[in-house]
């Protein structure tokens, strides 16, 4: 179970500390070596934003990280607030997860409507 507490009291930290102006945080829950529940937190000095969490069936690990920090520089280029921001971040991670390879096969219209749909069910390709 995540401590959602304890994840807020690491990212004031980390921007009280170092400056930063925003902290975000993939949050990764352990069912099985290829069953993963995912998720993250953004806090911007202001809010802490949770994402909505995802039961990934994993092909691939490879790029996971990349693809997560790709989507959350992408969606606040675009001019999404916080929320958005995180969920767009965690749907591109997510999807990546289940796509063999370094490079994440999906398109902004792929992860858009993950990151807006419920989220209750595993993700699969």
């Amino acid at each position: 179970q995540i401590n959602h507490e304890g994840y807020k009291d690491v990212a004031k930290q980390l921007m009280d500390t170092f400056g930063f102006q925003k902290v975000a945080i993939t949050l990764r829950e352990s069912i099985s070596a290829n069953r993963n529940l995912w998720s993250a937190m953004l806090y911007d000095g202001d809010e802490y934003c949770f994402s909505k969490k995802y039961d990934l069936n994993i092909v691939d690990r490879v790029g996971g990280g990349d693809s997560f920090g790709g989507g959350l520089i992408h969606a606040l280029m675009e001019g999404k607030n916080s929320q958005d921001a995180i969920e767009f971040a965690v749907a591109a991670s997510a999807l990546k997860h289940s796509v063999e390879g370094d490079y994440n096969l999906v398109s902004v219209d792929e992860v858009e409507k993950l990151a807006q749909g419920d989220g209750s069910g595993r993700v699969q390709r």
